[in-house]
């Protein structure tokens, strides 16, 4: 990098003289106070060109103009176009006392409706059980699919305000993107056949049984092209808006684990007393007829014994 730096001030020098010299020839007596000028001048120039070269030569080759200026991104790829059709579904569990279902459950179903119905569309709501009771509540809902992680992450705050208990999330998807393009090729398949079945109407070409069977053919197909844009447009749906659905159950009272096995007794009590009165009244309808038919024979051989 040094040489090159005094071949640049060489070449500068050399120009600079070149120029006198051409002054000094072209110009007359006359013309020295211009002369002495246009020496300044190129002497001044040089001087700046002298300190620019210095001063690329003490940054080095990283600091080039170019470079110093440029501060735009680095280039990213191009996004693919063909991005993978995903339908995704939204599993949530929430555990949480009974008399708290009802309540989370309208606020949640409050959430969706304020996000509007192109973001959060309700689906189903439903609640079963006794306030005292195993208490279950269930709320679908349909959301807009780049919109679905962040209503989740609503959903789990409003939750956790409330003192509920996250006992299950699942996010799954399904790929329908070959399901998609199939469709939409059999859809095009269809209208093109549908185009000549109604070009033979329209010109009245064949005899009259191909128009009838033509006509046939006509409605047959325009059925097969509704059911493909209905299945087509069923299909987009679900990429376009996900599935969320949020269940609700009764959770166990937090206590101690000294007190956990005497309630799991306690629990279990009822049904314990239960078989062993069950097992009793099995146990008496077998003995109860066998003991009668004992006694029976014990008396009648009594009885006999005191005759004879």
């Amino acid at each position: 990098m040094r040489h090159m730096h005094n071949g640049q001030k060489f070449l500068l020098a050399g120009a600079a003289v070149m120029a006198v010299m051409l002054s000094g020839c072209d110009q007359g007596p006359g013309r020295d106070v211009a002369a002495t000028t246009d020496r300044s001048e190129i002497a001044t120039m040089q001087a700046e060109a002298d300190s620019a070269a210095d001063i690329a030569a003490e940054t080095g080759p990283e600091m080039t103009g170019a470079e110093m200026t440029d501060t735009s991104l680095p280039e990213l790829e191009p996004v693919p176009e063909n991005l993978p059709q995903l339908a995704y579904d939204y599993d949530y569990g929430w555990a949480l006392p009974a008399e708290d279902i009802g309540p989370l459950q309208r606020t949640h179903a409050n959430l969706c409706e304020q996000q509007g119905p192109a973001s959060c569309q309700i689906t189903g709501m439903s609640k079963t059980g006794e306030e005292a009771e195993d208490v279950r509540g269930i709320l679908e809902m349909r959301v807009a699919a780049r919109q679905a992680r962040a209503f989740g992450a609503l959903l789990e705050d409003e939750a956790e305000d409330a003192g509920a208990e996250l006992v299950s999330a699942e996010i799954a998807a399904e790929e329908l993107s070959k399901q998609i393009v199939d469709t939409e090729a059999r859809l095009r398949t269809r209208e093109a056949l549908r185009d000549r079945l109604s070009e033979v109407l329209r010109t009245r070409r064949g005899s009259i049984d191909e128009l009838v069977e033509a006509e046939r053919s006509v409605a047959q197909v325009n059925q097969e092209i509704d059911q493909a844009r209905s299945w087509l447009k069923q299909m987009e749906g679900r990429v376009a808006y996900s599935k969320v659905t949020v269940r609700y159950e009764t959770g166990a009272p937090v206590t101690s684990d000294f007190l956990k096995p005497v309630q799991a007794t306690l629990g279990s009590l009822g049904s314990i007393m239960g078989w062993v009165l069950a097992i009793m009244i099995v146990l008496g309808a077998i003995i109860a007829p066998v003991a009668g038919f004992v006694w029976a024979g014990r008396k009648v051989n009594r009885r006999f014994a005191s005759t004879s």
